[in-house]
């Protein structure tokens, strides 16, 4: 039996927190009945490949943040035993954002890695994990470089009236955060307990404290099913990608030795 190399080994120490418990507005009427982790791409839940993937990579330890329809969630993936991980459930009564909910988990020595539960990306998760280790941050955002072509003529004009530009249709090239973020344990000491507190406002927190906070850009495919052209977008696009989502592919390549 081969040796794990030390990322596998730190794969399985790496306690996951996928974000399930959203309302899914946006996808409404869909999700008034089913949770948005629930809804299909292809012949899957969206969180059914997300765990697939983890459990590819190595990861073992699922903690499920859940809130709407969180019975679903559950009855659908029960203790993760299917899935080869264990997965734990922490429950919201009340929203607490995107990052409120990380300051009720139990306290962990390791690192989180945190997944929103609606994304489909090609991204090995390990490469971002071993990228937080080896640079000794204590956040790590994974980015895509997204371009978006304006469907309108774009005016730009002087005080007075006098247009200065025009533009058809022109491309707007912008950095996004994919929902995938890696953590270091001390990130708990700047989110507030019992109170909304998105990942937006963590990161200005850390980055008013002088704390290290990283990008950690990728080139992978990605697309958040948040929105119904996205959505619609993710089911055309999977049936090319399924064989690469569903691959092992944890590298055999060390790790920093600060881990």
């Amino acid at each position: 039996m081969n040796k794990p190399s030390p990322l596998q080994i730190l794969c399985e120490q790496t306690p996951v927190v996928i974000l399930a418990g959203g309302k899914g507005t946006r996808l409404m009427p869909y999700t008034t009945s089913l949770p948005k982790p629930l809804m299909p791409v292809g012949e899957y839940p969206i969180l059914d490949i997300l765990l697939r993937q983890l459990a590819s990579q190595g990861f073992r330890r699922i903690t499920l943040a859940v809130g709407h329809l969180a019975g679903l969630i559950q009855a659908y993936f029960k203790e993760g035993q299917d899935w080869g991980v264990e997965i734990e459930y922490a429950y919201e009564t009340t929203p607490l954002g995107t990052a409120g909910p990380i300051a009720r988990l139990p306290r962990h020595e390791r690192s989180l890695l945190v997944l929103n539960g609606d994304l489909l990306t090609t991204l090995d998760f390990s490469r971002i994990v071993r990228f937080h280790y080896e640079n000794r941050a204590i956040a790590t955002i994974g980015t895509k470089r997204r371009t978006e072509t304006v469907q309108f003529g774009v005016v730009e004009s002087a005080p007075g009236g006098q247009i200065t530009q025009y533009k058809e249709k022109p491309s707007l090239d912008y950095t996004v955060s994919m929902g995938i973020y890696v953590f270091s344990p001390t990130v708990r000491e700047y989110i507030p307990r019992s109170q909304k507190f998105d990942f937006p406002d963590l990161v200005q927190r850390l980055i008013v404290n002088k704390q290290k906070v990283l990008a950690y850009e990728s080139d992978a495919y990605w697309m958040d099913i948040g929105r119904p052209d996205d959505y619609q977008r993710a089911n055309d696009d999977f049936p090319e990608m399924q064989q690469t989502l569903f691959k092992t592919h944890v590298e055999s390549a060390t790790v920093g030795t600060r881990i």
